[in-house]
């Protein structure tokens, strides 16, 4: 079971400084010293998760518990495989009666009691494969999905949502009565527009940025419960 971080801890913290080599950018090496600095990434490695967005799902589950054993979890987005890893713990899918199914473009390397589908999840089609992957409807899915940032603060606004906006098209496609859709947005939070369009199909919806998301960044997660199919 994942072991969540508390930040200090009672140690001394060592701050690890780099310096900007002549093929790095001064970006790629803020980048570089912030994830040598962060505790969620060293814990994430210590206890064997894949990235530190583990511990993300993992404080959201602990608070909505959204996650039970015997449960069809659908992760999309999946690489490297760090949700998948805590939604194979807590639904049991190894050894007990849940499912995980990691989806991805980028093919993931293999994770006890996940099945992984290397797919494309615009491509038409893509619903039935993770379906009949899963068995079944799915009474979770998942999206961690963000594109690369350009930069460009409108472009990648306007980026974020429309991955958003598909992983909540198959998520109405994916899912059973009763189900839970979790994504991530950035900018302030799903738009206006999509959250009604939410509200129109799940009974609760509302914003999540759990502690393990850098105060500095602007993502946050968007829960929306009790789907109305």
């Amino acid at each position: 079971m994942v072991r969540q971080v508390k930040e200090g801890g009672g140690r001394r913290n060592l701050t690890v400084k780099v310096k900007t080599a002549k093929k790095r950018s001064t970006a790629s090496t803020r980048w570089l010293q912030r994830q040598l600095n962060d505790p969620y990434v060293a814990e994430a490695k210590r206890q064997g998760y894949r990235s530190r967005a583990t511990f993300k799902l993992a404080e959201i589950d602990d608070r909505y518990k959204i996650l039970r054993p015997g449960l069809k979890v659908a992760d999309l987005g999946a690489a490297p495989g760090g949700w998948s890893q805590i939604a194979a713990e807590r639904v049991k899918s190894l050894g007990g009666t849940g499912k995980v199914v990691a989806v991805d473009v980028t093919e993931i390397e293999p994770l006890p009691g996940v099945v992984n589908l290397t797919l494309d999840v615009t491509e038409e089609g893509a619903c039935d494969h993770i379906i009949a992957a899963l068995g079944g409807k799915a009474d979770v899915v998942l999206s961690d999905m963000a594109s690369p940032a350009t930069g460009h603060r409108a472009t990648d606004h306007i980026r974020v949502v429309a991955l958003v906006e598909t992983a909540l098209e198959m998520a109405e496609d994916l899912l059973a009565p009763g189900g839970t859709f979790l994504a991530k947005v950035f900018q302030g939070g799903a738009g206006q527009e999509l959250v009604a369009r939410m509200k129109q199909s799940f009974v609760k919806v509302h914003h999540v940025k759990p502690k393990a998301s850098r105060a500095e960044s602007p993502e946050v997660y968007v829960l929306a419960t009790g789907y109305r199919r």
